[in-house]
C-alpha cells in the first residue's frame, strides 16, 4: 500500500505541481538493480521512502524552501548493502576483547596472548577470537602446552576464527574437570595427542570449558551489540541479518532499538532447537518493529561444523585426515518436528551446513517437511527457507535448491580464504562443487550474499571482490580453484541487495533504488561496477543513507 501510494504521489506531482520532499540527493552515478530503470542521477525523500528516480532537472519539481540538496559529486550509489549472515554480537565483542585477527604466524598469535596475561589479574580469564592456523608455518592447531608456556595462572579460551573451534590451557581443561577419559560430547571433539587431551576443543567440545567462563553482564553485551553496530554502518551496511541469537540477546537488542540507540536495520533469528525457537514458534513472529528496523521470524539451527577444523560433515573422510569426515552437531530426526511446526507458523528456518554431507541431509529434511506440510497447512505458502553457507556440494545436490525454492546463503569471503587449506581439506574432486556460486545460479537457485563477520571482516567490498575475482585479496587464484564459479559484478550486486531482501521477505520494500522503497544506500568512493577488480578492494563507503536519514558522512 505504501509503495502504491507514493506512485500515485509520484505520478500527480509530475502533472499537477510534486509536492515537496525533505532531501533530493543530486548528481549521484546510481546503480539502481531495477531493470526497468537501471541508472540514474537523482533520488528525491519524503519520510523514510523514495518518491522519485531519475534525472537531476526532473528532481528539480519535488524542492521546496526546506528542501536539502545532498550533492553526490559523481559517486557510485547503490541499494543500501545488505549482510545476510554475520554476528553482532560476536563483531562487538571482537573489539571488546583480545582480537587474533591477522596473526600470520604461531609466534605472533602466542606474543598478542603473553602480552593481554601481562594486562590480566592471576587466576582472571582471558578470551579472544580470531586465530587461523592455515596461515602459519607449519600450519597446525595451537596446543595447552604453547598457551601454559606463557599463561600458566590464568585460564585462556581462544576461538578460532571460525567460531567452531577453540584452543584452550590447562587451567581451562582443570576448571572443565576435561582429562583423557572425559567421553567426546554429541557434535563436538576433544583433540588429543597421545591420548591426552591437547588443549583443541571443536564445536560442542567447546561447550565443557565455556560453561566456566564468567557471563559478560548485560551493560556489557550491550556495548558489544552497539560496537558492532557502529562499525557496520560506517562499512556501509544498512541492514544486517544476524544469524542466530538467544533469549537473553533478544532482549538487549529489544531495549536498544526501543531506546533509539539502534539506526541499522535487523532480521534476527532465534537459535533452534532450544527456548529461543520455543518462544518464536509460541509467540510468533515480529515483524517491521520499530518503524521498520526489526523484524524476527527465522529459526537458527547449526547442524555441522566448519572445513578448517575438520568438523564440517562430509560424504567421505577428509584428504589429509582420513580418519575422520566431520560430524552433525544436531540429529536429523529432533529437528523434523520443529521444521513441521515452523512451516505451520509462518516461521523460517536456516540451517548452517557447510559439509556435503550436512548440506544433502538438510536438503532432504527439508524437503521431507515441505511433503508432511503441504502449502494448505502453512501460514505462509512461499517458506523461503535457507541453508547458510552450502559449501561443499555435490553435483547432484546443486540443483535441488532451486527445485525446493531453499535460498543458498552464501559468503563470498569463505572462497578466498579457504583456497589455502581446502584442497588439501577436500582433495581435487570435491573442489568442483565447492562454493560453487555460478552453478547454483545457472540451476535457478537465488543466493544471498553476507559476511559471516565476526569470522571474515564482515567487509562489502571484500565481499564483493571475492564473488566476482574469486582470488585471494593479494590476488591469488587457488590451485584447482574453479574460476569460473565467479559472478558478474551484476550478480554480486544483487546478492547484496535485491537477492538479500528476497530472502528476508522485504522485496517490497527493499533491494532495489525505486518509487515506493525504503530510502537505503551506499554511497561508494569509486565505481565497483567498472573498476578494475584490485581497486574493488581500495573502494571506502563514503556514506551510508538509511530510511532517507544519513548515518555515516565521511565528507
Amino acid at each position: 500500500m505504501r509503495a502504491a501510494a507514493a506512485i500515485l504521489l509520484f505520478m500527480s506531482g509530475i502533472t499537477a505541481g510534486a509536492e515537496t520532499v525533505e532531501t533530493i540527493f543530486i548528481n549521484g552515478n546510481i546503480y539502481t538493480v531495477n531493470d526497468k530503470q537501471p541508472f540514474a542521477q537523482a533520488i528525491a525523500v519524503k519520510g523514510d521512502r523514495i518518491i522519485f528516480v531519475g534525472a537531476n532537472a526532473d528532481a528539480e519539481q519535488f524542492r521546496g524552501d526546506k528542501t536539502r540538496i545532498v550533492d553526490l559529486a559523481g559517486k557510485t550509489v547503490t541499494p543500501g548493502f545488505t549482510d545476510s549472515h554475520c554476528h553482532i554480537f560476536g563483531i562487538g565483542e571482537r573489539e571488546m576483547t583480545l582480537n587474533l585477527e591477522g596473526t600470520n604466524t604461531r609466534e605472533d598469535f602466542l606474543a598478542k596472548v603473553k602480552e593481554r596475561v601481562a594486562q590480566t589479574e592471576r587466576n582472571k580469564w582471558i578470551t579472544g577470537r580470531g586465530w587461523i592456523e592455515t596461515f602459519w608455518k607449519p600450519p597446525q592447531f595451537p596446543t595447552r602446552a604453547d598457551l601454559d608456556k606463557i599463561a600458566p595462572d590464568n585460564p585462556v579460551f581462544l576461538t578460532r576464527a571460525d567460531g567452531h573451534a577453540a584452543v584452550v590451557n590447562s587451567a581451562a581443561l582443570k576448571l572443565a574437570n576435561i582429562d583423557d577419559n572425559t567421553p567426546d560430547p554429541f557434535g563436538g571433539q576433544i583433540l588429543k595427542t597421545n591420548g591426552d587431551p591437547n588443549g583443541m576443543l571443536l564445536d560442542n567440545a567447546m561447550d565443557l570449558v565455556a560453561k566456566n567462563i564468567p557471563k559478560p553482564t548485560e551493560a556489557e553485551t550491550e556495548q558489544a551489540l552497539l560496537k558492532g553496530i557502529d562499525r557496520e554502518i560506517k562499512l556501509g551496511w544498512c541492514e544486517i541479518q544476524n544469524a542466530g541469537s538467544e533469549l537473553s540477546d533478544q532482549e538487549i537488542i529489544r531495549r536498544a532499538y526501543a531506546a533509539r540507540k539502534v539506526k541499522l536495520r535487523m532480521i534476527n533469528a532465534a537459535y533452534g532447537p532450544g527456548e529461543a525457537a520455543n518462544a518464536l514458534l509460541k509467540n510468533g513472529a515480529t515483524l517491521n518493529a520499530f518503524n521498520h528496523r526489526f523484524t524476527q521470524r527465522t529459526i537458527k539451527v547449526i547442524f555441522d561444523g566448519a572445513l578448517g577444523s575438520r568438523g564440517a560433515a562430509l560424504l567421505a573422510p577428509y584428504s589429509d585426515k582420513a580418519d575422520t569426515s566431520g560430524f552433525l552437531t544436531q540429529k536429523p530426526e529432533e529437528l523434523r518436528p520443529m521444521f513441521e511446526e515452523a512451516l505451520r507458523r509462518g516461521i523460517q528456518v536456516e540451517t548452517h551446513a557447510i559439509g556435503d554431507r550436512a548440506n544433502r541431509l538438510i536438503l532432504d529434511l527439508y524437503e521431507e517437511s515441505f511433503k508432511a506440510v503441504p502449502p494448505g497447512e502453512r501460514k505462509i505458502q512461499e517458506p523461503r527457507w535457507r541453508v547458510e553457507h552450502a559449501q561443499i556440494l555435490t553435483e547432484q545436490d546443486i540443483p535441488r535448491f532451486a527445485k525446493l525454492g531453499v535460498i543458498a546463503s552464501m559468503q563470498p569471503s569463505h572462497a578466498i580464504s579457504d583456497l589455502f587449506f581446502a584442497p588439501s581439506r577436500l582433495g581435487m574432486e570435491r573442489l568442483a562443487g565447492a562454493y560453487a556460486w555460478n552453478s547454483l545460479i545457472k540451476s535457478g537457485a537465488i543466493i544471498c550474499g553476507g559476511s559471516d563477520a565476526p569470522v571474515e571482516r564482515g567487509e562489502p567490498m571484500i565481499e564483493f571482490y571475492a564473488a566476482v575475482t574469486r582470488k585471494s585479496i593479494k590476488g591469488e587464484a587457488g590451485v584447482g580453484w574453479h574460476p569460473e564459479q565467479a559472478v558478474s559484478r551484476e550478480q554480486a550486486l544483487g546478492m547484496f541487495t535485491s537477492n538479500a531482501a528476497y530472502a528476508a521477505f522485504e522485496e517490497n520494500d527493499k533491494g532495489s533504488i525505486e518509487v515506493g522503497k525504503l530510502a537505503d544506500f551506499t554511497v561508494l568512493s569509486a565505481d565497483i561496477m567498472k573498476i578494475p577488480g584490485p581497486e574493488i578492494l581500495k573502494t571506502r563507503c563514503e556514506m551510508t543513507v538509511i530510511g532517507g536519514e544519513i548515518v555515516y558522512d565521511t565528507r
